[in-house]
């Protein structure tokens, strides 16, 4: 069923029903300019370990994904974009891992589920749909888009609306928001801008403004206003020094109901990255990022109240701790084959979670990953039967699996 609010169930249900419905109509349609359909399947198939202090058990994921992507433009040289994306997920035990939730950067509800919290769960869902013109010297976008900001590549702190996790796997397409962006170009590389991202309620609205540039080999990138009640302003720098990629952010907010169960963890707090990328003589590639999350907590007895925290909870932060090295190294053994790895250590309690990963290119579209998901910390221990955690990594499980995607 829909979820949220009633009455917004039958639009929800219209729309979805319409836009399937229409599409292969509109790939056709002599309206349209160069009208472009595609899309991709992905199936990632896991296997989980059981975690440690009877924190859970073992258990058996498979995710499969149908996206079908339509893009035209319309008469006025208004562009279209809408795509919309099914998801067939299977668990054992059903409760190892839920269906995508609600979002806080969406106000539209255009989504269906089917048997959530089964065995095998179905999602349905638009994650595109919106309209793009030139009008007054500014570029404009209304609707569901991508949204990313910042240029670290492991884990931006700039990248406030919809980041990806610093260990995801998936980061090909960006989950789409309800906003209304403007942007003005100026100069070679300038770039300033304006977007309002709509949330399920105007406490969840996000205001913010940027502004981009610098000077020959340096990247700047500068954001400031309100991201979900929390007043917040970031600077970001990418610049070149002896073949070395550097880059820098700071982004700092306001806590978000840091009195209140479930809000921010504190009254304020900043998250900022630096990071270095390197390509070694040999073909080696080396990414290595400092990072400070100071939505995290340092004390790991506090780390179940940093999971329940808001910024967990949105997204806006995906670690518990304060203190992190990431490094991930790539190394390409053959055209059709590179072997990566993932390291993210939490340098308070000691603990660390690897990957090592081979991306196998099958055909020109069709790839293939096997990876394997290594955790090592110290255990929770047992107070009056209750696990309390004394390292992040510690508490979880290992996992691996295989990531096939093939897109047309």
């Amino acid at each position: 069923m829909f979820s949220i609010i009633p009455r917004r169930k039958t639009v929800a249900a219209v729309l979805n029903t319409l836009l399937l419905l229409l599409l292969p109509a509109l790939a056709h349609a002599e309206w349209l300019a160069e009208p472009r359909v595609g899309g991709h399947f992905k199936t990632l198939n896991l296997l989980l370990e059981a975690p440690p202090a009877d924190l859970g058990s073992s258990g058996e994921l498979s995710s499969n994904r149908l996206r079908l992507d339509f893009a035209g433009t319309l008469p006025g040289s208004v562009k279209g974009e809408f795509s919309v994306e099914d998801i067939l997920l299977y668990t054992d035990p059903p409760s190892l891992a839920p269906l995508p939730g609600d979002s806080p950067n969406r106000r539209l509800d255009l989504e269906k589920d089917w048997n959530r919290g089964g065995r095998f769960a179905h999602q349905l869902f638009v994650d595109r749909l919106n309209l793009r013109a030139h009008l007054a010297g500014l570029d404009w976008t209304l609707g569901r888009q991508a949204v990313g900001f910042g240029r670290i590549s492991l884990f931006s702190p700039l990248d406030i609306i919809a980041p990806f996790p610093p260990d995801a796997l998936d980061t090909e397409v960006r989950p789409g928001v309800d906003a209304l962006r403007a942007s003005r170009y100026f100069g070679m590389t300038g770039q300033a801008g304006a977007i309002a991202v709509f949330g399920q309620g105007s406490d969840d609205n996000s205001y913010l403004a940027t502004l981009e540039g610098g000077p020959t080999g340096v990247d700047l990138l500068g954001i400031a206003g309100v991201l979900r009640e929390r007043t917040m302003g970031g600077v970001g720098l990418a610049t070149q020094l002896f073949g070395m990629g550097l880059k820098g952010e700071l982004a700092w907010f306001e806590g978000r109901d840091p009195d209140r169960p479930g809000g921010d963890l504190h009254d304020d707090f900043a998250i900022a990255g630096l990071e270095a990328d390197y390509r070694f003589d040999n073909g080696l590639i080396l990414f290595t990022q400092y990072l400070h999350n100071g939505a995290g907590a340092g004390d790991p007895a506090a780390y179940p109240e940093a999971l329940a925290s808001a910024a967990v909870q949105e997204g806006l932060s995906f670690l518990l701790g304060r203190h992190y090295l990431l490094v991930a190294p790539s190394y390409q053994l053959h055209p059709l084959a590179t072997v990566s790895g993932l390291l993210i250590w939490n340098l308070e309690d000691d603990s660390f979670l690897l990957r090592p990963l081979l991306d196998l290119s099958l055909s020109d579209n069709l790839a293939l990953q096997l990876f394997w998901n290594l955790t090592h910390g110290a255990k929770p221990r047992q107070v009056f039967g209750l696990p309390i955690p004394r390292s992040e990594f510690g508490s979880a499980s290992d996992s691996g699996g295989v990531f096939l995607k093939y897109f047309f």
